[in-house]
């Protein structure tokens, strides 16, 4: 299974999901975004140097603990330089290699998150309750709409333990056609991400990690189902 995990606009926490999905689900971590990249960087080859060819997918992969990792680069001059139609092969064989790969699209709809969609089993949409991050979140509907890749869930990151939440979740099932997860807001999460860790190895006892955890166990019920892969 190959996960997509996007949403259009940039800050809406795509990656902080992608890196947490990536550890609940025991798959490998990709950061598709060729150019602003945040997944963390290890020593290793990058996405970069294996769509050029000049090592293998499985090899550039950072066999650390906790998660296993393939990061990008962040400059411009690498992005133009990539190949990403070798995307999709690159990904089927990490796929092939180790069951899950969790796919960390780019921000924007432009012809470059197109790659990432296109090669995804499904997609996970991230957006938070603002108006511009919905409407994103819907033009990243469609796009995979249009490529043939299942949106399987929506994820409701930055919410308030404060606000009434309820409509905003009902009103996105009811305009995406998809169940919604949501995610509040925790110092917690923020915290892993700069030291470069999910939530659940680097405060264990963070409320966070169950909820990533049950993020992936709708994922995990998807795929068993069968119903909702193309």
């Amino acid at each position: 299974m190959i996960v997509a995990v996007g949403g259009g606009k940039g800050g809406v926490g795509k990656t902080t999901v992608a890196v947490n999905l990536a550890r609940e689900l025991g798959a490998v971590v990709v950061d598709g975004d060729l150019a602003t990249g945040d997944v963390p960087k290890g020593d290793g080859p990058l996405l970069q140097d294996v769509l050029a060819g000049r090592v293998r997918p499985v090899a550039a992969v950072d066999d650390r603990d906790p998660i296993r990792m393939l990061s990008s680069g962040r400059t411009l001059a690498a992005a133009r330089s990539s190949d990403l139609s070798a995307l999709p092969a690159v990904l089927r064989s990490l796929e092939r290699e180790f069951g899950r790969v969790v796919v960390d699209c780019p921000a924007g709809i432009a012809r470059d998150v197109g790659y990432q969609l296109y090669s995804a089993t499904i997609a996970v949409l991230v957006t938070t309750p603002d108006r511009a991050a919905l409407a994103d979140a819907i033009r990243t509907r469609d796009l995979a709409s249009d490529l043939e890749t299942p949106v399987g869930l929506v994820v409701l990151n930055h919410v308030s333990r404060d606000g009434a939440i309820e409509t905003t979740v009902d009103r996105i099932e009811e305009t995406l056609g998809v169940s919604v997860s949501t995610l509040e807001t925790r110092s917690t999460i923020a915290e892993s991400f700069e030291c470069g860790q999910p939530v659940r190895d680097a405060f264990p006892s963070s409320p966070a990690v169950d909820s990533f955890a049950e993020i992936a166990r709708r994922i995990d019920a998807i795929e068993e189902r069968g119903t909702s892969l193309r």
